[in-house]
């Protein structure tokens, strides 16, 4: 693998990037389970966090989705929380559907979208064979009451602890967007964790640079109100992470050179 650290050409239309308080922040897109490539990342973040820190304490973003899809959501998760536990750095994991589904689906167990949509997958990280489609429901509850036994306890918090929304300076960081026109304080885990197309085609000016993931697109998008990072790890093996400063932001990436980040 290759690994890239870019700076894109400033269109002369592009307002100045916004400011982050004086920190050093990187924010992750979506993992889906894609433990190598997470770890190849967050190796690339220390490297780089090491030259660029300057006594600072990094803040680490994980806007939601480490797990479903990939097959290694238990070791993605176990990475997660180890990370928070460490006091060199301020790691901050975000809400995704995806953990959403999951904890849907360990309250109320049963025939569920989740499971269709990758939850198959997390299941299987944590030793639990998924029920068949059609399985009687006292199967749904044998595979949820065997995939809690299974999970640390640590897993559990992480995931059931995640907030939707962090706001830093000129920035917002959520999983997947906000509703256009509706106040930042006012949005629902309806939008901040599910929207698609009404939030991406939007050219509104928000309260803040909105950082996300959650919709795939070949190479990061940074646009004047929203950066969005989902670059389908788990199917293109690119894993993206953008570090911010005040008035600058960059592109780490695992995988093969992308090129400049796409800026419109």
């Amino acid at each position: 693998m290759t690994s890239a650290v870019l700076t894109a050409p400033e269109p002369a239309s592009r307002p100045r990037p916004g400011d982050v308080e004086g920190q050093l922040v990187y924010a992750i897109g979506d993992v889906h389970g894609c433990y190598d490539l997470f770890r190849d990342l967050l190796a690339r973040i220390a490297a780089d966090a090491a030259a660029s820190a300057q006594g600072r304490r990094p803040i680490i973003i994980q806007l939601g989705d480490l797990i479903d899809r990939g097959p290694q959501s238990a070791q993605v998760v176990e990475a997660a929380a180890w990370l928070q536990r460490r006091g060199d750095i301020e790691f901050q994991q975000l809400m995704g559907n995806h953990e959403r589904a999951m904890l849907d689906f360990l309250e109320q167990p049963g025939p569920h979208d989740w499971l269709m949509f990758g939850g198959d997958a997390t299941l299987r990280s944590y030793g639990v064979e998924p029920p068949e489609t059609g399985a009687p429901p006292t199967r749904f509850v044998e595979a949820r009451d065997a995939m809690l036994e299974q999970m640390p306890a640590s897993h559990l918090h992480c995931l059931e602890h995640a907030e939707s929304m962090l706001v830093l300076g000129d920035y917002a960081f959520v999983h997947a967007g906000i509703r256009p026109g509706t106040p930042l304080a006012e949005q629902g885990d309806d939008a901040l964790l599910w929207i698609g197309g009404e939030f991406t085609a939007s050219n509104a000016r928000f309260e803040k640079i909105i950082v996300h993931g959650h919709t795939i697109e070949e190479q990061a998008c940074i646009r004047p109100n929203r950066i969005g990072i989902d670059t389908g790890a788990y199917r293109s093996g690119i894993l993206t992470a953008i570090r911010i400063e005040d008035g600058d932001v960059r592109l780490i990436q695992t995988g093969e050179e992308r090129g400049d980040v796409t800026r419109v």
